[in-house]
């Protein structure tokens, strides 16, 4: 029994002497409730819309008053408010709305005449879940125009939404094929790269950094080139398999190809360098463990890959801004859902590239060339 008890303290003793392993004991469980809570089946508030009224009759103004009732009450979404039809219907191709809504010069004489009247919705159906949010909100405010009136059954003179999808068919099975590509680079960095030192610290080979007549950024960008290689073959494999498993076609062959290569390599990069300065100075692989779940959730989930950022709480939503991960998944949905070239994404790629740039600075400032 005493013998029991000495391996029994001896092993409470190391562990309160990690306060990294007892903060992240305490810390990470509440972090999964608060980051998984407000990531998945949150409402969605603020989803922009742009609306094109070419008609300034009653019937017409009746349907913005609805849709600003929902946009100041329910908050389900922005309007913006365009003149140019195909600017909308760009703006939605573009990512800078989620849909447009088109109301025809004709729309209320047609509702007064009872002639079929309609509206144009051109939804980005990339995104299953806030599409049918946004076609159900416009649908509510539809049901509200004819305010005289209480069929008991449906007309076939009621007004009708003509809902246009803008891309093919994507179902949830084919949308987390990015997530899938970003959680492969993610291992990846966590078992490449920086990994090295600190393993080769928990196992005492770390002397021939030392000895070595070589910088800091030596290593650094070392390291992190082989870890580069190494990710960038496992992620593009799990990305091929994730493919045919899926059935997304390469519509745009070689040219979307290469702007899928440059996203992941850009990517990789990025978490590498990150990874870099969260576990440069660690010295066990205990911690690397422990950081890999902690990072995963406050990166992976609040980056869009499995629900849609609009759901996110307003604090959610811009530390989606500074998510290199929100980034990754932006690009490559719109290189594989709605054949975006390199223009569209290039804006992803900056950030990327600002991002890595300053993480590698951070990594060769803050690594330790000594033990």
């Amino acid at each position: 029994m005493i013998k029991l008890l000495a391996v029994i303290e001896r092993d409470i003793k190391k562990f309160l002497r990690n306060p990294v392993v007892i903060m992240m004991s305490l810390v990470m469980p509440l972090l999964y409730l608060v980051i998984l809570g407000n990531s998945f089946q949150g409402k969605f508030r603020g989803i922009p819309i742009a609306v094109v009224n070419q008609d300034s009759a009653t019937y017409a103004t009746r349907m913005i008053e609805n849709l600003r009732a929902i946009e100041a009450g329910a908050k389900t979404f922005s309007i913006y408010y365009l003149k140019d039809q195909g600017a909308a219907v760009e703006g939605v191709k573009s990512g800078i709305y989620k849909a447009a809504l088109i109301i025809p010069p004709d729309f209320s004489r047609r509702v007064v005449l009872n002639r079929k009247p309609e509206l144009g919705l051109f939804i980005d159906n990339t995104d299953n879940i806030s599409a049918e949010a946004v076609r159900n909100s416009v649908n509510g405010s539809i049901q509200a125009v004819r305010q005289e009136y209480v069929p008991i059954r449906e007309r076939p003179d009621e007004i009708h939404l003509r809902s246009i999808d803008l891309y093919s068919m994507v179902d949830y099975y084919q949308s987390l094929v990015p997530g899938v590509v970003i959680m492969a680079i993610f291992m990846g960095t966590m078992t490449s790269g920086v990994f090295n030192i600190v393993m080769d610290k928990f196992l005492g080979t770390n002397e021939s950094y030392l000895l070595a007549p070589i910088s800091r950024g030596t290593i650094v960008l070392g390291l992190i080139i082989s870890g580069l290689i190494i990710t960038t073959i496992t992620a593009l494999a799990v990305f091929g398999i994730s493919m045919l498993i899926t059935g997304i076609p390469l519509s745009r062959g070689m040219d979307q190809g290469i702007t899928i290569l440059l996203v992941v390599v850009m990517t990789t990069l990025a978490l590498l360098s990150m990874m870099f300065v969260f576990l440069g100075r660690a010295n066990h692989p205990r911690v690397v463990g422990i950081f890999s779940g902690f990072l995963n959730v406050i990166f992976f989930f609040p980056s869009g890959a499995v629900y849609p950022i609009e759901s996110f709480p307003d604090w959610l939503k811009a530390f989606s801004r500074i998510n290199p991960e929100a980034y990754a998944v932006h690009a490559l949905k719109s290189v594989l859902f709605k054949d975006a070239g390199l223009r569209v994404v290039s804006g992803d790629i900056i950030f990327l590239l600002a991002f890595t740039a300053l993480m590698m600075v951070l990594a060769i400032t803050t690594f330790k060339r000594t033990l």
